[in-house]
Protein backbone atom coordinates (compact mmCIF):
# COMPACT_ATOMS: atom_id res chain seq x y z
CA UNK A 1 0.00 0.00 0.00
CA UNK A 2 1.25 3.54 -0.75
CA UNK A 3 2.44 5.52 2.26
CA UNK A 4 0.07 8.38 3.05
CA UNK A 5 1.90 11.63 3.77
CA UNK A 6 0.69 14.92 5.15
CA UNK A 7 1.98 16.67 2.04
CA UNK A 8 -0.21 14.46 -0.14
CA UNK A 9 -3.27 15.16 2.00
CA UNK A 10 -2.64 18.90 2.01
CA UNK A 11 -2.17 18.83 -1.76
CA UNK A 12 -5.63 17.24 -2.04
CA UNK A 13 -7.08 19.87 0.31
CA UNK A 14 -5.60 22.60 -1.90
CA UNK A 15 -8.11 21.52 -4.54
CA UNK A 16 -11.06 22.12 -2.21
CA UNK A 17 -12.66 25.54 -2.65
CA UNK A 18 -14.76 27.21 0.02
CA UNK A 19 -18.31 27.20 -1.43
CA UNK A 20 -18.91 30.88 -0.66
CA UNK A 21 -15.50 32.50 -1.15
CA UNK A 22 -14.53 30.25 -4.11
CA UNK A 23 -10.87 30.00 -3.07
CA UNK A 24 -8.91 26.98 -1.77
CA UNK A 25 -9.41 26.34 1.93
CA UNK A 26 -5.64 25.97 2.34
CA UNK A 27 -5.13 29.47 0.93
CA UNK A 28 -7.80 30.85 3.29
CA UNK A 29 -6.18 29.38 6.40
CA UNK A 30 -9.14 27.08 7.02
CA UNK A 31 -7.13 23.87 7.58
CA UNK A 32 -6.38 23.70 11.30
CA UNK A 33 -4.64 20.32 11.42
CA UNK A 34 -3.97 17.11 9.53
CA UNK A 35 -3.13 13.94 11.47
CA UNK A 36 -2.30 10.61 9.86
CA UNK A 37 -2.59 7.40 11.88
CA UNK A 38 -0.43 4.29 11.67
CA UNK A 39 -3.32 2.57 9.85
CA UNK A 40 -3.36 5.34 7.19
CA UNK A 41 -6.46 6.89 8.73
CA UNK A 42 -6.68 10.67 8.34
CA UNK A 43 -8.12 13.13 10.84
CA UNK A 44 -8.63 16.67 9.58
CA UNK A 45 -9.86 19.73 11.46
CA UNK A 46 -11.27 22.54 9.34
CA UNK A 47 -12.02 26.07 10.51
CA UNK A 48 -15.41 27.54 9.64
CA UNK A 49 -15.61 31.30 9.26
CA UNK A 50 -18.59 31.46 11.65
CA UNK A 51 -20.33 28.97 13.93
CA UNK A 52 -23.55 29.41 11.95
CA UNK A 53 -21.88 28.72 8.59
CA UNK A 54 -24.62 27.30 6.33
CA UNK A 55 -22.05 25.45 4.20
CA UNK A 56 -20.65 23.22 6.96
CA UNK A 57 -22.07 20.03 5.45
CA UNK A 58 -20.88 20.87 1.95
CA UNK A 59 -17.39 21.75 3.21
CA UNK A 60 -17.21 18.44 5.10
CA UNK A 61 -18.30 16.51 2.02
CA UNK A 62 -15.83 18.30 -0.27
CA UNK A 63 -12.94 17.64 2.11
CA UNK A 64 -13.85 13.98 2.52
CA UNK A 65 -14.14 13.40 -1.22
CA UNK A 66 -10.85 15.17 -1.99
CA UNK A 67 -8.86 13.24 0.64
CA UNK A 68 -10.46 9.93 -0.39
CA UNK A 69 -8.68 10.32 -3.75
CA UNK A 70 -5.25 10.16 -2.07
CA UNK A 71 -3.79 6.68 -2.73
CA UNK A 72 -3.67 4.45 0.34
CA UNK A 73 -5.94 6.53 2.58
CA UNK A 74 -8.05 4.59 5.07
CA UNK A 75 -10.72 5.98 7.36
CA UNK A 76 -11.34 9.73 7.02
CA UNK A 77 -12.74 11.90 9.79
CA UNK A 78 -13.44 15.60 9.36
CA UNK A 79 -14.03 17.75 12.44
CA UNK A 80 -15.03 21.41 12.40
CA UNK A 81 -13.83 24.32 14.49
CA UNK A 82 -14.57 28.05 14.29
CA UNK A 83 -12.14 30.84 13.49
CA UNK A 84 -11.21 33.28 16.23
CA UNK A 85 -11.83 37.00 15.85
CA UNK A 86 -8.16 37.46 14.96
CA UNK A 87 -8.34 34.79 12.28
CA UNK A 88 -11.45 36.34 10.75
CA UNK A 89 -9.70 39.71 10.70
CA UNK A 90 -6.74 38.17 8.90
CA UNK A 91 -9.07 36.46 6.43
CA UNK A 92 -10.82 39.74 5.69
CA UNK A 93 -7.49 41.47 5.17
CA UNK A 94 -6.29 38.76 2.79
CA UNK A 95 -9.45 39.13 0.71
CA UNK A 96 -10.17 42.84 0.91
CA UNK A 97 -6.95 44.48 2.05
CA UNK A 98 -6.53 46.95 4.91
CA UNK A 99 -8.86 49.64 3.61
CA UNK A 100 -10.69 51.29 6.51
CA UNK A 101 -13.85 51.61 4.42
CA UNK A 102 -15.08 49.05 1.89
CA UNK A 103 -14.77 50.18 -1.71
CA UNK A 104 -16.84 49.22 -4.73
CA UNK A 105 -14.46 47.04 -6.77
CA UNK A 106 -16.46 47.48 -9.98
CA UNK A 107 -15.98 51.25 -9.84
CA UNK A 108 -12.18 51.04 -9.72
CA UNK A 109 -10.25 52.01 -12.88
CA UNK A 110 -8.62 48.58 -13.20
CA UNK A 111 -11.83 46.55 -12.90
CA UNK A 112 -12.35 44.05 -15.73
CA UNK A 113 -15.83 43.02 -14.59
CA UNK A 114 -18.50 43.81 -17.16
CA UNK A 115 -21.48 45.32 -15.34
CA UNK A 116 -24.88 45.23 -17.04
CA UNK A 117 -27.80 47.17 -15.55
CA UNK A 118 -30.93 45.40 -16.81
CA UNK A 119 -33.60 48.08 -17.15
CA UNK A 120 -37.17 48.41 -18.34
CA UNK A 121 -39.55 51.31 -18.66
CA UNK A 122 -42.47 49.50 -17.04
CA UNK A 123 -43.12 46.41 -14.95
CA UNK A 124 -44.36 43.09 -16.28
CA UNK A 125 -42.05 42.82 -19.30
CA UNK A 126 -40.00 39.96 -17.83
CA UNK A 127 -36.88 41.91 -16.87
CA UNK A 128 -36.06 39.71 -13.86
CA UNK A 129 -36.66 36.55 -15.86
CA UNK A 130 -34.25 37.79 -18.53
CA UNK A 131 -31.69 38.64 -15.83
CA UNK A 132 -31.64 35.23 -14.13
CA UNK A 133 -31.59 33.34 -17.42
CA UNK A 134 -28.69 35.41 -18.77
CA UNK A 135 -26.82 34.88 -15.49
CA UNK A 136 -27.40 31.11 -15.48
CA UNK A 137 -26.42 30.79 -19.15
CA UNK A 138 -23.21 32.76 -18.62
CA UNK A 139 -22.30 30.73 -15.52
CA UNK A 140 -22.88 27.52 -17.47
CA UNK A 141 -20.30 28.77 -19.99
CA UNK A 142 -17.77 28.85 -17.16
CA UNK A 143 -17.87 32.57 -16.40
CA UNK A 144 -17.88 33.90 -12.85
CA UNK A 145 -21.25 35.65 -12.55
CA UNK A 146 -23.07 37.67 -9.90
CA UNK A 147 -26.59 39.08 -9.72
CA UNK A 148 -27.55 42.05 -7.58
CA UNK A 149 -31.29 42.36 -7.05
CA UNK A 150 -31.54 46.14 -7.20
CA UNK A 151 -35.33 46.03 -7.36
CA UNK A 152 -35.61 46.70 -3.64
CA UNK A 153 -39.40 47.03 -3.59
CA UNK A 154 -40.20 44.25 -6.07
CA UNK A 155 -37.40 41.77 -5.41
CA UNK A 156 -37.81 38.36 -7.05
CA UNK A 157 -34.32 37.07 -7.85
CA UNK A 158 -34.01 34.56 -4.95
CA UNK A 159 -37.20 32.74 -5.96
CA UNK A 160 -36.24 32.69 -9.63
CA UNK A 161 -32.83 31.22 -8.77
CA UNK A 162 -34.44 28.72 -6.43
CA UNK A 163 -32.81 29.56 -3.12
CA UNK A 164 -33.84 30.89 0.27
CA UNK A 165 -30.27 30.82 1.62
CA UNK A 166 -29.17 33.72 3.79
CA UNK A 167 -25.80 35.44 3.45
CA UNK A 168 -23.17 34.86 6.12
CA UNK A 169 -21.04 37.67 7.49
CA UNK A 170 -17.33 37.59 8.22
CA UNK A 171 -16.48 40.79 10.06
CA UNK A 172 -17.66 43.49 7.64
CA UNK A 173 -17.81 41.18 4.63
CA UNK A 174 -21.08 39.67 3.44
CA UNK A 175 -20.75 36.33 1.68
CA UNK A 176 -23.42 36.03 -1.04
CA UNK A 177 -25.28 32.73 -1.45
CA UNK A 178 -24.67 30.79 -4.66
CA UNK A 179 -27.39 29.21 -6.79
CA UNK A 180 -26.75 27.51 -10.15
CA UNK A 181 -23.13 28.76 -9.86
CA UNK A 182 -24.39 32.35 -9.69
CA UNK A 183 -23.56 34.57 -6.71
CA UNK A 184 -26.56 36.63 -5.68
CA UNK A 185 -27.64 39.23 -3.17
CA UNK A 186 -31.10 40.64 -2.53
CA UNK A 187 -32.88 42.60 0.17
CA UNK A 188 -35.19 39.57 0.38
CA UNK A 189 -32.37 37.76 2.19
CA UNK A 190 -32.46 40.32 4.99
CA UNK A 191 -36.21 40.67 5.54
CA UNK A 192 -38.57 38.36 7.37
CA UNK A 193 -41.04 36.46 5.23
CA UNK A 194 -42.69 38.60 2.58
CA UNK A 195 -42.35 41.83 4.55
CA UNK A 196 -42.49 44.87 2.24
CA UNK A 197 -39.61 47.34 2.13
CA UNK A 198 -40.78 50.92 2.72
CA UNK A 199 -37.79 53.18 2.15
CA UNK A 200 -37.14 56.57 0.64
CA UNK A 201 -34.39 57.43 -1.84
CA UNK A 202 -31.42 57.87 0.57
CA UNK A 203 -32.07 54.46 2.14
CA UNK A 204 -32.21 52.83 -1.29
CA UNK A 205 -28.89 54.42 -2.24
CA UNK A 206 -27.26 53.22 0.97
CA UNK A 207 -28.57 49.68 0.48
CA UNK A 208 -27.13 49.54 -3.04
CA UNK A 209 -23.83 50.92 -1.81
CA UNK A 210 -23.61 48.19 0.82
CA UNK A 211 -24.53 45.45 -1.63
CA UNK A 212 -21.77 46.63 -3.96
CA UNK A 213 -19.05 47.35 -1.40
CA UNK A 214 -19.70 45.12 1.63
CA UNK A 215 -20.54 41.95 -0.32
CA UNK A 216 -17.48 39.88 -1.21
CA UNK A 217 -18.17 39.23 -4.88
CA UNK A 218 -14.71 37.91 -5.66
CA UNK A 219 -13.27 38.14 -9.16
CA UNK A 220 -16.40 38.35 -11.32
CA UNK A 221 -16.46 38.28 -15.09
CA UNK A 222 -20.04 39.57 -15.22
CA UNK A 223 -22.25 41.41 -12.73
CA UNK A 224 -25.93 41.77 -13.64
CA UNK A 225 -28.04 44.37 -11.84
CA UNK A 226 -31.78 43.75 -11.90
CA UNK A 227 -33.12 47.31 -11.77
CA UNK A 228 -36.66 48.31 -10.85
CA UNK A 229 -38.87 49.61 -13.68
CA UNK A 230 -38.53 53.26 -14.65
CA UNK A 231 -35.88 55.93 -14.29
CA UNK A 232 -36.00 56.75 -10.58
CA UNK A 233 -33.63 56.75 -7.62
CA UNK A 234 -32.06 53.35 -8.25
CA UNK A 235 -31.06 54.10 -11.84
CA UNK A 236 -29.48 57.37 -10.73
CA UNK A 237 -27.65 55.69 -7.83
CA UNK A 238 -26.23 53.01 -10.12
CA UNK A 239 -24.87 55.70 -12.42
CA UNK A 240 -23.21 57.41 -9.48
CA UNK A 241 -21.84 54.25 -7.84
CA UNK A 242 -20.74 52.39 -10.99
CA UNK A 243 -20.30 54.86 -13.87
CA UNK A 244 -18.96 52.05 -16.08
CA UNK A 245 -22.21 50.03 -15.87
CA UNK A 246 -23.84 49.49 -19.26
CA UNK A 247 -27.60 49.54 -19.75
CA UNK A 248 -29.46 46.55 -21.17
CA UNK A 249 -33.05 47.49 -22.06
CA UNK A 250 -35.86 44.92 -21.90
CA UNK A 251 -39.17 45.54 -23.64
CA UNK A 252 -42.12 43.71 -25.16
CA UNK A 253 -43.22 44.19 -28.80
CA UNK A 254 -46.26 46.37 -28.10
CA UNK A 255 -45.89 50.08 -28.93
CA UNK A 256 -46.97 51.27 -25.47
CA UNK A 257 -44.24 49.22 -23.77
CA UNK A 258 -41.68 50.22 -26.40
CA UNK A 259 -42.28 53.93 -25.82
CA UNK A 260 -41.71 53.55 -22.09
CA UNK A 261 -38.67 51.30 -22.61
CA UNK A 262 -37.13 53.98 -24.80
CA UNK A 263 -37.18 56.34 -21.81
CA UNK A 264 -35.36 53.78 -19.67
CA UNK A 265 -32.58 53.57 -22.23
CA UNK A 266 -32.47 57.29 -22.88
CA UNK A 267 -31.40 57.89 -19.27
CA UNK A 268 -27.93 57.13 -20.63
CA UNK A 269 -27.93 60.65 -22.11
CA UNK A 270 -27.98 62.08 -18.59
CA UNK A 271 -25.75 59.49 -16.89
CA UNK A 272 -23.16 59.22 -19.69
CA UNK A 273 -23.52 55.45 -19.70
CA UNK A 274 -23.52 53.12 -22.69
CA UNK A 275 -26.62 51.27 -23.87
CA UNK A 276 -25.36 47.80 -24.72
CA UNK A 277 -28.52 46.69 -26.48
CA UNK A 278 -32.21 45.81 -26.39
CA UNK A 279 -33.90 42.47 -25.66
CA UNK A 280 -37.47 42.01 -26.84
CA UNK A 281 -39.33 39.60 -24.56
CA UNK A 282 -42.61 37.75 -25.22
CA UNK A 283 -42.11 38.39 -28.93
CA UNK A 284 -44.55 35.74 -30.16
CA UNK A 285 -46.22 32.49 -29.22
CA UNK A 286 -45.49 29.43 -31.29
CA UNK A 287 -48.67 27.56 -32.16
CA UNK A 288 -49.08 23.77 -32.51
CA UNK A 289 -49.27 24.07 -36.31
CA UNK A 290 -45.90 25.89 -36.43
CA UNK A 291 -47.35 29.36 -37.00
CA UNK A 292 -46.70 32.32 -34.71
CA UNK A 293 -49.21 34.42 -32.82
CA UNK A 294 -48.09 37.98 -32.08
CA UNK A 295 -49.85 38.22 -28.71
CA UNK A 296 -48.37 41.63 -27.91
CA UNK A 297 -47.94 42.97 -31.42
CA UNK A 298 -44.61 43.08 -33.21
CA UNK A 299 -41.60 45.25 -33.90
CA UNK A 300 -41.33 47.07 -30.56
CA UNK A 301 -37.82 45.86 -29.81
CA UNK A 302 -36.41 47.02 -33.13
CA UNK A 303 -38.17 50.36 -32.77
CA UNK A 304 -36.57 50.89 -29.34
CA UNK A 305 -33.14 49.90 -30.68
CA UNK A 306 -33.44 52.26 -33.66
CA UNK A 307 -34.66 55.20 -31.61
CA UNK A 308 -31.98 54.74 -28.96
CA UNK A 309 -29.34 54.51 -31.68
CA UNK A 310 -30.46 57.90 -32.95
CA UNK A 311 -30.82 59.40 -29.46
CA UNK A 312 -27.44 58.36 -28.03
CA UNK A 313 -25.50 58.67 -31.28
CA UNK A 314 -24.10 55.12 -31.13
CA UNK A 315 -25.29 51.79 -32.44
CA UNK A 316 -27.74 50.10 -30.08
CA UNK A 317 -28.46 46.59 -31.40
CA UNK A 318 -31.51 44.40 -30.92
CA UNK A 319 -29.72 41.53 -29.20
CA UNK A 320 -32.55 39.02 -29.35
CA UNK A 321 -36.25 38.23 -29.41
CA UNK A 322 -37.52 35.81 -26.77
CA UNK A 323 -40.71 33.89 -27.59
CA UNK A 324 -43.57 33.67 -25.10
CA UNK A 325 -43.52 30.19 -23.54
CA UNK A 326 -45.33 28.89 -20.47
CA UNK A 327 -42.25 26.83 -19.60
CA UNK A 328 -40.26 30.02 -18.95
CA UNK A 329 -42.77 31.08 -16.30
CA UNK A 330 -42.89 27.61 -14.74
CA UNK A 331 -39.10 27.40 -14.63
CA UNK A 332 -38.88 30.79 -12.94
CA UNK A 333 -41.48 29.89 -10.33
CA UNK A 334 -39.65 26.64 -9.57
CA UNK A 335 -36.22 28.26 -9.39
CA UNK A 336 -34.55 26.53 -12.34
CA UNK A 337 -34.03 28.97 -15.26
CA UNK A 338 -35.23 27.71 -18.63
CA UNK A 339 -31.66 27.90 -20.04
CA UNK A 340 -30.78 25.11 -17.60
CA UNK A 341 -34.04 23.17 -17.51
CA UNK A 342 -34.69 23.11 -21.27
CA UNK A 343 -31.84 24.77 -23.18
CA UNK A 344 -33.13 23.35 -26.47
CA UNK A 345 -36.50 25.11 -26.18
CA UNK A 346 -37.09 28.11 -28.43
CA UNK A 347 -36.88 30.52 -25.48
CA UNK A 348 -33.86 28.73 -24.04
CA UNK A 349 -31.97 28.96 -27.33
CA UNK A 350 -32.85 32.66 -27.77
CA UNK A 351 -31.73 33.52 -24.22
CA UNK A 352 -28.48 31.58 -24.59
CA UNK A 353 -27.79 33.43 -27.85
CA UNK A 354 -28.17 36.78 -26.06
CA UNK A 355 -25.92 35.59 -23.23
CA UNK A 356 -23.30 34.55 -25.78
CA UNK A 357 -23.31 38.02 -27.35
CA UNK A 358 -22.87 39.72 -23.97
CA UNK A 359 -20.20 37.25 -22.83
CA UNK A 360 -17.77 37.57 -25.73
CA UNK A 361 -17.75 41.35 -26.05
CA UNK A 362 -14.35 42.96 -25.78
CA UNK A 363 -14.20 45.72 -23.22
CA UNK A 364 -11.76 48.14 -24.85
CA UNK A 365 -12.76 51.60 -23.64
CA UNK A 366 -16.47 50.82 -23.92
CA UNK A 367 -17.99 50.81 -20.49
CA UNK A 368 -14.78 51.93 -18.78
CA UNK A 369 -14.89 54.85 -16.37
CA UNK A 370 -13.23 57.95 -17.81
CA UNK A 371 -13.35 59.76 -14.44
CA UNK A 372 -16.32 61.88 -15.51
CA UNK A 373 -18.23 63.34 -12.58
CA UNK A 374 -21.71 62.09 -13.41
CA UNK A 375 -23.24 63.59 -10.28
CA UNK A 376 -23.23 67.10 -11.72
CA UNK A 377 -25.38 65.91 -14.63
CA UNK A 378 -28.06 64.37 -12.40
Amino acid sequence: MPVVTEDAVRAALARVDDPEIRKPITELGMVKSVDIGSDSSVDIVVYLTTSACPMRTEITDRVSKAVADVPGVGRIRVDLDVMSDEQRTELRRSLRGDSAEPVIPFAQPGSLTRVYAVASGKGGVGKSSITVNLAAAMAKKGLSVGVLDADIYGHSIPRMLGTDARPTQVERMIMPPVAHDVKMISIAQFTKGNTPVVWRGPMLHRALQQFLADVFWGDLDILLLDLPPGTGDIAISIAQLIPSAEILVVTTPQPAAAEVAERAGAIALQTRQRVVGVVENMSWMEMPDGSRMDVFGSGGGQVVADRLTKAVGAKVPLLGQIPLEQAVRVAGDEGVPIVLRDPESAAGKALIAVADKLSVRQRGLAGMSLSIDTTRHL
